[in-house]
Order: C-alpha cells, then sequence, then structure tokens
C-alpha cells in the first residue's frame, strides 16, 4: 500500500516550474539555452525596498508577525485598493499569504467543498486547476480562443454557469496569455455575475501595472460595487516591484472570508516572512516612479517578440494588451517534420523541437488548457530575445512537409 495520499493522483507538477528547472540543469552542463519559461522580471528588486528590509534587520524586526500580515502592511495595502482601485478594505478584509498563489490555494481550502465548480477560462495560469482538484471541486474549463482575443465572453459565462458554481477565476492581464479585460469587457462579464449571486469571482490581478499602449487596467468589484461582498481581490508585489523571492501576496474581501483564510494559514505556515513584510510595505508606500519605466521596457520588448515571431514560418504571435508573455500559435508548424525526421504531432512536441534543436526553452500550450500555442515569456534581456526568436525562426524554417 502506498504512503502517497489518493489525492495527489488528481493533479500534476507545474509545466512551467518543470520547464525552468530543465533549462537551468542543462545550462549548468554547459548548454547554450536561452529561457523563456520563467514568469519573473529580469530587473532587480527597488534599493529603497532593499534597504526597508534591511533596516527591518538591524531593527530585530525578525519575529513571528499576526498569521495573516502586519498591521503596518494591511494599512499600506488599504492604502493601495483605494488610491489604485477605489477599493475600500479595512485591516480585517485584507489577508497577506506567502506569495498569490498562497493566498489562492487558501481561499480555495476554504470555501470549495467536494463536487462544487469552479469556472476557469482557458488558457489560464497552470495552477488554478490543479488547486480546486486538491480542494475537491471540479474545474469547469472554458476554452477562450485567439479569434476571441484569448478571453471570455460573457454568453460562454452565462452557459458554464450551474447550480454548483461556486467562483469563477478572472486573471487580468493574463498569465499566459497577456490578454487584459477592458472596462467594457469586464461589465459584460460583472453584468452575468450580478443574475447569479450564488457564484464568487476571485481575481488575479498579479500583472495590474504591466499593461501598454494606455490600457485602463480594471479589477470587477471597481466595475460593479455590487459584487463586492462577493470578490476576492487578489494582487502582490511579485511582478511590478520585481520581488518573486520575497513572497508575498495579498487580497481584499469580505471579512468571514478573509477570517476563513487565515484559518487555513494559521494550520499551514503561519505568518509571511517579517522582513519581506517590511519590503512589502515600502513597495507599496514609496516610489512609484520606476514601474511606468519598466513597463515601457516590456512593451518595446513585447512589440520585438511579436515581430519576429510574427515573421517565423507556421507561427502566428497575436498582440496582447499587458503581462510580460505572448501565446502564439504553432498550428502552422503541426504535422511538419524535423530535420531527423520526427512528425510534430503537438505543440509538447513543437517546444521540445525548440529546446533540443536551438537551444530555446518555452513552456507548450497544453499546460494552459489551449493548443496548439507556446507560451514565450519577454521577462529577459532584448539581446536574449533578439537572440531567441533568431534561433526559433531557424527552427521553423529547417521544417519539411
Amino acid at each position: 500500500m502506498s504512503v502517497i495520499a489518493e489525492r495527489l493522483s488528481r493533479i500534476k507538477p507545474s509545466p512551467t516550474i518543470a520547464v525552468s528547472t530543465k533549462a537551468r540543469e542543462l545550462k549548468a552542463a554547459g548548454k547554450d539555452v536561452i529561457g523563456l519559461g520563467a514568469g519573473e522580471p529580469d530587473f532587480d528588486t527597488p534599493d529603497n525596498i532593499k534597504a526597508a528590509a534591511v533596516a527591518a534587520i538591524n531593527a530585530g524586526d525578525t519575529k513571528y508577525t499576526a498569521v495573516d500580515g502586519t498591521p503596518a502592511l494591511k494599512e499600506a495595502i488599504s492604502a493601495k485598493f483605494k488610491r489604485e482601485n477605489g477599493l475600500d478594505y479595512g485591516p480585517a478584509e485584507i489577508t497577506v499569504g506567502t506569495g498569490g498563489k498562497q493566498v489562492l490555494y487558501n481561499a480555495f481550502q476554504a470555501t470549495v467543498n467536494p463536487g462544487d465548480e469552479v469556472i476557469i477560462p482557458a488558457p489560464y495560469w497552470v495552477s488554478y486547476p490543479d488547486m480546486v482538484l486538491l480542494a475537491e471541486g471540479e474545474p469547469v474549463i472554458v476554452s477562450c480562443g485567439a479569434n476571441q482575443n484569448f478571453k471570455l465572453q460573457p454568453e460562454a459565462l452565462e452557459a458554464a454557469i450551474t447550480p454548483k458554481t461556486r467562483w469563477l477565476i478572472l486573471n487580468s492581464p493574463s498569465n499566459p496569455t497577456g490578454a487584459a479585460y477592458s472596462r467594457a469587457e469586464m461589465k459584460a462579464l460583472t453584468d452575468v455575475l450580478m443574475r447569479h449571486p450564488q457564484v464568487w469571482v476571485l481575481t488575479d490581478d498579479m500583472y495590474e501595472h504591466l499593461v501598454y499602449d494606455d490600457f485602463e487596467f480594471v479589477t470587477p468589484a471597481q466595475v460593479e460595487p455590487g459584487l463586492k461582498d462577493r470578490t476576492l481581490t487578489m494582487n502582490g508585489v511579485s511582478k511590478a516591484y520585481a520581488m518573486t523571492g520575497w513572497r508575498i501576496g495579498y487580497a481584499g474581501g469580505p471579512q468571514p472570508l478573509i477570517k476563513a483564510i487565515a484559518k487555513v494559514q494559521s494550520q499551514s505556515t503561519s505568518n509571511p516572512s517579517s522582513i519581506s513584510q517590511a519590503a512589502a510595505v515600502e513597495a507599496l508606500n514609496g516610489t512609484q516612479d520606476f514601474i511606468p519605466e519598466r513597463a515601457e521596457v516590456f512593451k518595446q520588448r513585447r512589440d520585438l517578440v511579436v515581430s519576429m515571431l510574427n515573421d517565423c514560418p507556421g507561427l502566428h504571435c497575436h498582440k496582447p494588451e499587458g503581462a510580460f508573455y505572448v501565446y502564439p500559435s504553432c498550428a502552422g508548424c503541426i504535422g511538419k517534420k524535423t530535420p531527423d525526421g520526427k512528425t510534430l504531432e503537438t505543440d509538447e512536441d513543437f517546444v521540445t523541437y525548440l529546446l533540443e534543436s536551438v537551444g530555446v526553452a518555452a513552456v507548450h500550450g497544453a499546460a494552459f488548457g489551449l493548443s496548439p500555442h507556446f507560451r514565450v515569456s519577454y521577462a529577459t534581456s532584448t539581446e536574449a530575445l533578439e537572440e531567441a526568436c533568431k534561433r526559433i525562426k531557424k527552427a521553423c524554417e529547417a521544417l519539411t512537409d
């Protein structure tokens, strides 16, 4: 009899982490690999944020904190929600976790009963379905193709809702596509949700500040105040502040839900790192000037990558509104043969071919629930991106019918 719990058979390891690990292993073995799989900025954490962490260490701020966040950080988060999103969340309506991922995980553990359904638009971040499965819920995947700009349509949402629906997950801008909902598009979805009072909304706003071309970011409770009492508005400092390793995510929501999330956290990790929380206070309260500057760099990289990938035979790359990913179709390469005679049958075959033939590591679309595509992260240097796209073009040109 196996010691491994049966519930683990419902899930798989994170494919994005697997790709990054594989790329690191190949580099360590001396291979020339350009990794386009990682979902983290190549910028460093700003100096003022690092200085706040050092000051906290020197001040002896190294003890346990309240389970779900220090008063200072909750105050900073409350001010952020008010300043940037027009949302009023008091300290009792805010939770802080070790990354946005823990906040989401805690929320599902706290609210999902066996058989409850969670609507997840695809392409989706790889962890959403598995978190739902671990909570004994049922992911309901709604396909949102390139012809819909990878966005959930109101009629598709309406059709997916059943009496068992507990949550809708909305990630805007999206990982893996970069697609973001305009105010009008978000309003069309919230109008549907207002007709179904049993459905809660879990927003993943982690890429809020990475939007381009004068796009206006909005979050559901901001667009439809009537949804605020059944919305968990999640965000964090990882992407905009280049603090992925600091592991601070947070959310605002109704007090009973926040209390339930804290209960789960009290029996798992307890509080996030005290030092990271002190750094996050400075991130939210300190200067924000570097955010639009870095966003402009990401925009230039996006434009470069979209242009170069669209120049590759067999590929088509949609230009997204935000985040630092593109999600090109490789449909034109499926069915073709590699120089060693192997037929590419799936998008996983295609990204394996890229890694083995030209040393470019990307993530296959099946991992995100929509094929035949692959995800490219442009959160790396412009030089590396140019070289990677040249290699991808060379690999595509080497394919034959």
